[in-house]
Formats: structure tokens, sequence, C-alpha cells
């Protein structure tokens, strides 16, 4: 028997120029733009009842605070208001406030029936435009110190052009849950499908004065704090305001200059991102960030500090059933450069398992530039594995600075054969002191086979040759698609002389569409982008991964420009690699789901 695989890739319509849908349901986005993190202004409104009612003094001794825009005269809003009762009465013992918000100037509250005690009618839609509201649907969700952890629509049961019987996904509902039980909030921004507010003056989220408190030290807990604190991969802490003070001249620098946070892909040329992990700053947070600096730094009112951002102890995906570990650790040395290091280590698992969540974890994370782990599986006697080798063949896990687990959605996961061993590809960067590292991987698995597997396959072409001193060499790798798939991710891979890359879609007529766009590739950030919204793609289109590289003397991470530079497994070699991780939704063709 020979058991074989192709490198397949899947492949979707444009991204960046999509015509509005006649139907629209409510889909994640980026957090960053919704306003995740930063601090909603304190506002101030009567009741129907004619009480002053102010935002700040609803939240106190509350836990949080759901912020519900609505309208009586705008049908999406009124269908979600039962949703919205039923929520306010689940949680109201557990100290969750709900306060409705009502930005059309000719409604009449109130007419139709009893409003919530809670009801501000907000004729001149000021509040709407101060808190960034979009559409009569939208919702917030806030802290008890009114830092924004959600921001969307209530959940998929209704939209423009269809309704359900019931929600798939209750956004709003997990995002109060994990507030009370102190988790991140798994999805933290949505679109809101409703009737569309005229606020184009409208800004983000941010209290209108800057300072340290209330707006800087959101933005630092959620762009910096993953890698920048105690433990964490970064060079130095920023975690308070005089570890900004102290690095002000890089941090003015990096964010200037838009190298920090860590995002390469091109901003879209209008609309939201499609990524829904994106973690560069957007306008309005790069602005305040650099403009705090010049203003003097001011700390501000140390009651507008947010609650303090929690990392896990051990494991972001919880327990692991199982933890494969390297068998010794590896010495890395204090300077220079080290090979990278291969490890393969057996699993002793004696059935298949699903694996719904996985996580890597280097022992001295601060000489780890990144891991790839691969799942070797067995062969039957007689069997001939004709498979793509070495990174190639799709990895099972993998470890980046600030990106080092995956919790599959709800009814997804990956299969972990029996019998199966796993290589570990781990890059040492030496940091000027001796250490060692024992790198380990823990599994979560699931307690049933999911609706769908997850698989991870690649674009390679390991044939390409770059000339010495090539400055903008140019290779590709493609395939045209033999089955109907969904793209969940890309996770473009190169060494050194990796320039710029290039994901996009050929359809049979010849019309092209860039899906991703990375017109600046660094090899010092492996990254992987998320879509918000999977994408659907059809056999027959072709998807293709260009890359571009420059072999030449002013690239100065090159280590020989007189070399003719082929592919290789060192980061003295190159790599042509675009990764796509996807599902099959009409079951896989290799057999299985």
């Amino acid at each position: 028997m020979i058991r074989t695989c192709f490198v397949l890739a899947v492949v979707a319509g444009p991204l960046f120029a999509q015509q509005k849908p006649h139907k629209e349901a409510t889909r994640p986005i980026a957090a960053n733009e919704a306003g995740i993190g930063l601090q909603m202004p304190d506002f101030t409104g009567t009741t129907p009842a004619g009480k002053a009612f102010q935002l700040s003094k609803a939240l106190a001794g509350k836990k949080g605070c759901v912020v519900a825009v609505t309208s009586t005269t705008c049908p999406l809003s009124k269908k979600y208001l039962p949703t919205l009762a039923k929520l306010e009465k689940q949680f109201a013992e557990e100290n969750v406030a709900f306060v409705y918000l009502n930005p059309v100037d000719t409604d009449e509250p109130g007419k139709d029936g009893q409003l919530p005690a809670a009801y501000l009618h907000d004729k001149d839609g000021s509040i709407a435009k101060r808190i960034g509201a979009r559409t009569t649907t939208d919702v917030f969700l806030i802290d008890s110190k009114r830092t924004v952890v959600y921001h969307g629509g209530v959940d998929d049961q209704y939209g423009l052009g269809y309704t359900a019987d019931e929600p798939k996904r209750r956004y709003l509902k997990d995002a109060i849950e994990a507030l009370l039980e102190g988790r991140p909030v798994k999805v933290a921004a949505t679109t809101a499908p409703g009737c569309e507010l005229d606020l184009s003056d409208a800004k983000p989220v941010a209290s209108s004065e800057v300072t340290y408190h209330n707006r800087i030290s959101r933005i630092v807990q959620s762009h910096c704090l993953e890698c920048h604190r105690e433990g964490g991969v970064g060079p130095f802490t920023l975690a308070t305001k005089d570890d900004l003070l102290a690095h002000k001249g890089m941090i003015k620098k990096v964010v200037g200059n838009e190298s920090m946070p860590p995002w390469h892909a091109a901003k879209p040329e209008k609309g939201p991102s499609p990524f829904l992990n994106d973690r560069s700053l957007n306008p309005a947070d790069k602005k305040d960030f650099l403009a705090w600096f010049e203003n003097g730094a001011p700390t501000g009112n140390e009651a507008d500090a947010p609650l303090p951002r929690t990392f896990p102890k051990e494991w972001a995906i919880g327990t692991p059933d199982l933890v494969v570990q390297l068998p010794k650790p590896v010495t890395i040395k204090a300077t220079g450069t080290m090979p990278y290091e291969v490890v393969t280590v057996e699993t002793n698992l004696e059935e298949d398992k699903w694996v719904n969540a996985v996580e890597v974890q280097p022992t001295a994370r601060e000489v780890v530039h990144h891991v790839l782990v691969f799942a070797l599986q067995p062969l039957k006697p007689g069997e001939i594995d004709l498979r793509p080798r070495g990174e190639a063949q799709g990895y099972f896990a993998a470890y980046v600075p600030g990106n080092n687990h995956q919790i599959m959605p709800e009814g997804f996961a990956r299969k972990l054969p029996k019998g199966s061993r796993l290589r570990f590809q781990i890059h040492y960067t030496p940091n000027g002191k001796a250490t060692a590292d024992r790198t380990r991987v823990g599994f979560r698995f699931a307690k049933e086979a999911p609706k769908h597997e997850i698989f991870v396959l690649s674009l390679a072409n390991p044939k390409f040759q770059i000339p010495p001193g090539a400055e903008n060499h140019e290779d590709k790798a493609q395939i045209r698609i033999p089955v109907d798939a969904v793209i969940l991710a890309y996770s473009p891979h190169m060494h050194v002389r990796g320039k710029a890359c290039r994901y996009e879609l050929e359809t049979s007529d010849g019309k092209k569409t860039i899906l991703l766009d990375v017109p600046h590739y660094d090899f010092n950030w492996q990254l992987q982008y998320k879509l918000a919204e999977p994408l659907k793609v059809t056999k027959g289109t072709t998807l293709r991964f260009t890359a571009w590289f420059d072999n030449s003397e002013n690239n100065p991470a090159n280590p020989n420009p007189k070399a003719t530079v082929k592919w290789g497994p060192q980061t003295t070699d190159e790599m042509l690699l675009g990764y796509v991780e996807f599902y099959f939704p009409n079951g896989s063709p290799f057999g299985g789901r």
C-alpha cells in the first residue's frame, strides 16, 4: 500500500472590495475595530420615571454593565428586546446592570408599552456618538472600571433579511459569563446588523482627556502586555507608567513606524480588517499614544485605572489531557547563532484522539524564536509514505512570541492518530546568557468526534533558487483546488531573505484577487492571520502563494549575498511556504470528516 498526500490549498472571493449582501448576519471582527479595552465615557441622562441617571453610579457595586442601543421603530431592535430582557433577568443576581440607549430623535419610547427602568432617550445622539455606537442593535459590555470588554451584536438569531428559530452563537451571553468568571472574552467584537446610525463623526470609545489611567494603560493592556510583562518574551516590562517613560524613545519610534505591535498585513483600501486577530493599533490609539508623551504624559485619576490584566499561571487552554515534553534539556549558548534543534518524541497514544485545544510552552521563552510541532503518523507494514516531509507536511501546533496556543471553535478539532510521534523543530536565538530549555506541548481532547476536522497543509516550492545578489527575486507555489473547502487562516513562512509575500486567488476566467498581502515580511515574527469570517471556496479555482526575496548585500540579515540560495531547514537556507488552515464542509476526500 502507498499512502500519499498532495499539498492542498483553498480559495475565496474578494476580501477588500465586497459589496453589501442582501442578507447580513452578525459576524466576528477584529477587536481593534471596536474600541475593545478602552474606557467608556461616563454619561448621564433621565429615565422614563424622571430619575437622574449616571453610568458610573449605576456601576457601583456591580461586576459589569450592558449598554444596549435600541429603538422603538427599528424592527430588529424590537425583535431583540425580549432577548435582552431575558439576559437582564438572568444576570441580575450576579450584579450585572443593563442600560438601554435610544438615539433616534423621532422615537416615542413608552408609547407601545412599559420601558426598562434604566432607559435613556438620547434624542440628539450625543451619547451614542461618544461611545461609538454603530447601529440600533449594538451592545457594549463594560467591567466595573468601565473598560469595554465586548462590543457587537447580541447573537446571530436576527439580521438584515433573515430570522432564525434559535441563535447559533450567543455572543453577549458568552461575554457576560467570561467577565463573571474572570476569563478573556473569546469573541470580543462583532458586527451588529440593524438600523444604521448616521454618526459619521463618532469616535472610538475613549475618554476626552488622554491620561495614563483612563486611556494609555488600556492601550498597553490590549496591545503590549502579552509580551512586555514579568515572565513575558519582551525585553522589558511595560506594566507601569514609569516603565513607559523609561522606554519612551523606543516606544515612540516603533509605534510611529508601526513595527509594534507586530502586524504585517497590508491595510484594506476600505472597510474593516478581514482578520480576527489584527493586533495593529488603530489610528486613534496611535495618535493618542504618541500625543500623550508629547503632552507631558499626564497620570490622571487613579480611579479611572482599568482592572489589572491577569495571565494564566500555567496553561491558557486549561489543564491538558496530554503533555509531551522534550526528553532532556537543550543547551543554548550565550552568543552567536544556533541551527534548528529537531527532536522526535513518542506520544504513546493507544487510540486516536480529537484535539480541540493545543498549547506550546518553551521553558526558556526568552531564547525561543519559534517552534513548529509536527505529528508523524505511524505506517502500516509494507506501507510507503510519500507525504511531504518537514515543514511542507503542515504543522500540528506552533509557537511564536505572543501566540502560543489555539482553542478551536465548538464542533472543530484536529485528529492526533494512535501511535503518533511528535517532531519538535525549535529555533533558538541566544541572548547573551547561556541557558537550557525543555519545550513541551499540551493537548486537550474533545469528548466526541467533531463536526469538522481542521487540516493544515501548504503551498510549497522546494525547487526554487535565488541567484547571488538578487535584490527582489520572485518565485511562487500554486495549486488548483480539487474540492470545496473553507479557509480559516494563513501562515506565511520564509527565512531571513524573505522580503514580501502574497496569497491570491485566480478564478477559471483569469480574474485575480489578493487574499493576504504582506508587503514587509519579518522573519522575527512568524504570524498567523486568522480570518474573521471563514471563507467558503469551490473547486476549480487556483490559490497562489508568491514570495519575494532579498539576497543582496543591502539586506543586513543576509548571511551570504554571494551564495545561490535553495530550500533548506536552517536559517541560512530559505523556504517558500504558505500554510493554509482549512476544513472540508462536505467531509474530507481523504476519508473521515
